[in-house]
């Protein structure tokens, strides 16, 4: 696989878990964004900091400089901080611009360049590995608080209980394509 078509596939994956987040929140109210399960635990909004802490450290500056930056705060991260649903998407989205953007400066030409993240080297696509498995990791804690505080009024954000076969139906109605795996996926079928 060549660089290019290994960033157009990762960026589909960043962008789907993007969405599971967003497609969780937009299904809370604000109050529900800073519900703990107890004081040990994190609340979606403190997921969030974290995710935005991680994301503008890692991804600022991603080809030129350590990925954990001097100025990050981490231990900040799992403290309350986000006042309002306002800020929380303020920071979710500031998070996942910078990665992108960091994403968008990978070429070719500079796809074999070393990527340092607290001094140890990676990959372009080690570096990149490590973080899409750290939010994905992160977004389904989002996920699962979500459907907890939700309960019977939960929307699902993939296949439904109890509707695997139809989806599969329709899945295996079509002929064999090309296509990322989880560009159907949004469609809760």
């Amino acid at each position: 696989m060549d660089a290019l078509s290994y960033l157009k596939g990762i960026k589909k994956q960043f962008s789907y878990y993007k969405s599971l987040g967003e497609r969780t929140i937009d299904q809370l109210d604000e109050d529900m964004l800073f519900w703990q399960y107890n004081e040990e635990s994190n609340s979606i909004a403190i997921i969030v900091k974290h995710l935005w802490g991680n994301m503008k450290s890692r991804w600022t500056d991603f080809l030129t400089t350590d990925g954990e930056k001097e100025w990050r705060a981490r231990d900040q991260e799992f403290e309350n901080g986000i006042q309002s649903k306002e800020e929380l998407l303020q920071k979710w989205n500031e998070g996942w611009q910078c990665l992108f953007d960091a994403l968008d400066s990978v070429t070719d030409a500079n796809f074999d360049q070393p990527i340092y993240i607290r001094n140890i080297e990676h990959s372009i696509t080690e570096a990149i590995n490590r973080q899409l498995a750290h939010y994905s990791y992160h977004v389904g804690q989002i996920v699962f608080l979500g459907k907890m505080i939700c309960d019977q009024d939960w929307k699902s954000l993939s296949i439904a209980k109890g509707k695997s076969n139809f989806y599969n139906e329709k899945r295996f109605a079509q002929p064999k394509h090309k296509a990322h795996y989880t560009d159907k996926l949004m469609d809760n079928e």
